[in-house]
């Protein structure tokens, strides 16, 4: 609790962040109105009040003066509750009974008469600075009075959003499983969706055209009217339509030009995709390893940001004056707590203290603190994108025995997925971590630049800023390369157990040689996951709002009361989204897994008995492919 709030007004508080009065920790906030001046004499209240003082006071032969100046008892007390989460006791002025009972006439601890009113008034204009804007004291209560409702909304549907989540599991597997069946359903019914929509705005320019033939100044150009502000005034010109019409023309022919010229490639893309699915459901432990990568950079996290506290509290610990009149020349001087009280800080300005205001101190490791805290992040860097190299690996080589089995699913090994992931951190965790570190320099390069983008926004040099931006576009092209680079790597390692290097030159150059193939099925894959994503959060978002708004009949009245039913809704979209992104992250390094068997079964192999191919009949149908029959013994 604070001895005296008011001062907490003080612009003070804008500078050291806290308030310039007394800070007592009490194991209950008072719940009545008193001043030390009025109850001082009364036994009865003066054994419930002295509970608020320092520890150890005795008021005996002291002034009332000489006890508030020393700030030894709160000048009064004011009905508080806790504020949680900063363990401070803040005014509570809710009602009671409709009501709020108060002596309106106090003095203070200035020995000023003061109405109560003026606290009120006083938490309005106190300023506590938060992501960059300011709010007062009783904004941040009645955000707390938020936070407090959407607490009782997840403490009293929780078990409910679990088995919504649930839900979204199981669509999501269901999913991924129906895909063998539904994948090319589900992308021509987009393509010819596409068609139809472009084909009705070509319709629609033309009758707009026609519909402005012969109207005033319609005949005019563009060029003619100049540069306007109204855009409706575009829509008003024959040749606007025209325009529109000749764009959506050309966009149409492209399309349709793709579908017959790439209609091969297409089918190629959705038939592995429709292998993917046959992949996960023999291999279907895959799903659940996402809970393994998230476990590791859990602990990569937790790593990190102890190591950072450790780092930033491991110095000195500085203190600094605060004083309670704004006008004192020492507030905010570096000041030592054992010798402080024998200073003249005490009789230049009564009423201040020697408080704590951060680590700091002038030591050798404290000068490079900066530089050690850098290393803590390029090793976080590094070790986070380990744990998801090492999962792309162990996935990768789980999927490629599925593929390299010929006769499935006798070929197939017992338990793929763990005896990929003893090869991986047995013989690829060199290769795993070279591939890591690469990525890691580049992302901690690009979080450099973001830093020194921070710092330079107030500066007028506009080359500096070009320089940057420039930098920054292109260390993000990279990065995305490299992760481009470094996930097809991890591929040919699982399939062949080379080193990185010789694994990343093979796959780049094997994708090369069919990049149109490539650019197809990443398409093809994108828009497919992305559907489903949007399929699994929408139907389990869909349902859960008619649940928790109670308009399902029959199972109404099981729907928790709440104050916000957007809270557990969001959650449940949320989570339904996360969880499905998780199960369609292995399927993507499923598909791209596949799709470079694939390229390599090609390549490698002709059909013939001595080299037959390994993809399935549905492929090879494709591809007018087929396997020479093996010549009886």
């Amino acid at each position: 609790m604070y001895f005296n709030i008011l001062r907490c007004a003080s612009p003070v508080v804008l500078i050291n962040l806290q308030c310039p009065t007394t800070q007592l920790c009490v194991s209950k906030c008072p719940d009545t109105f008193a001043t030390y001046r009025e109850i001082r004499s009364n036994k009865s209240y003066w054994d419930y009040y002295k509970q608020f003082c320092k520890p150890g006071f005795n008021r005996d032969g002291k002034s009332v003066a000489e006890v508030l100046s020393n700030e030894d008892c709160p000048s009064m007390l004011i009905p508080s509750r806790p504020f949680h989460n900063v363990s401070r006791g803040f005014p509570d002025f809710s009602t009671r009974n409709g009501v709020l009972m108060v002596q309106i006439k106090i003095k203070d601890g200035d020995d000023q008469m003061r109405n109560v009113t003026d606290l009120r008034e006083a938490a309005n204009h106190v300023r506590v600075i938060q992501h960059g804007t300011k709010s007062g004291i009783n904004n941040v209560l009645d955000a707390r009075s938020v936070g407090m409702k959407i607490f009782e909304d997840f403490a009293s549907s929780w078990y409910w959003i679990l088995i919504a989540l649930f839900i979204a599991m199981v669509v999501s597997l269901l999913f991924l499983i129906l895909l063998r069946f539904t994948a090319g359903v589900f992308f021509w019914i987009f393509i010819f969706g596409v068609i139809g929509v472009v084909g009705y705005g070509i319709w629609r320019c033309f009758y707009e055209y026609y519909s402005l033939k012969g109207v005033p100044g319609a005949n005019l150009t563009i060029y003619d009217i100049g540069l306007q502000t109204d855009f409706r005034v575009y829509l008003e010109l024959q040749q606007t339509w025209l325009v529109f019409m000749i764009i959506l023309c050309i966009v149409e022919v492209i399309i349709i030009l793709m579908l017959i010229f790439l209609r091969n490639r297409i089918r190629i893309a959705i038939a592995l995709l429709k292998e993917g699915s046959r992949a996960i459901g023999y291999v279907m432990s895959s799903l659940f390893y996402p809970i393994i990568t998230f476990l590791l950079i859990a602990i990569c996290i937790s790593y990190w940001a102890v190591t950072a506290v450790f780092m930033a509290t491991s110095g000195e610990a500085v203190y600094k004056v605060m004083g309670n009149k704004t006008f004192c020349n020492y507030t905010g001087s570096t000041c030592i707590p054992e010798t402080f009280n024998t200073t003249n800080i005490i009789k230049t300005c009564p009423g201040t203290k020697c408080t704590f205001a951060f680590y700091g101190g002038e030591s050798f490791y404290y000068q490079y603190i900066l530089i050690f805290q850098l290393s803590n992040l390029f090793v976080f860097l590094w070790l986070v994108n380990f744990s998801i190299a090492l999962g792309q690996c162990t996935l990768a080589g789980a999927f490629a025995s599925y593929y390299w089995a010929f006769k499935k699913p006798a070929d197939i090994p017992a338990c793929p997925l763990f005896s990929s992931f003893g090869r991986a951190v047995r013989y690829h965790t060199g290769s795993l971590a070279l591939g890591s570190l690469i990525l890691a320099l580049v992302q901690f390069i690009r979080i450099v630049l973001e830093y020194l983008d921070h710092k330079l926004k107030a500066a007028q040099n506009s080359f500096a800023k070009f320089l940057l931006c420039c930098l920054k576009c292109c260390f993000w092209c990279l990065e995305k390369f490299i992760k481009f680079i470094n996930r097809n790597a991890y591929i040919m390692i699982a399939i062949y157990g080379k080193n990185f290097c010789t694994s990343a030159r093979d796959a780049f150059f094997l994708l090369m040689r069919n990049i149109v193939r490539v650019a197809v099925l990443d398409k093809v894959t994108d828009f497919l996951l992305f559907l489903g994503k949007l399929l699994v959060a929408g139907s389990v978002g869909v349902l859960a709002f008619f649940f928790f708004s109670r308009r399902i009949p029959g199972i109404s009245s099981e729907a928790p009361n709440l104050n916000y039913y957007w809270v557990p809704l969001l959650t449940v979209i949320v989570g339904s989204y996360l969880i499905a992104h998780g199960f369609f992250s292995v399927y993507a390094m499923c598909v791209d897994t596949l799709f470079l068997c694939f390229l390599e079964d090609l390549e490698r192999h002709d059909g013939s008995a001595e080299k037959p191919f390994y993809m399935n009949k549905s492929l090879m149908k494709i591809l007018n492919k087929h396997n020479t029959p093996v010549p009886a013994q």
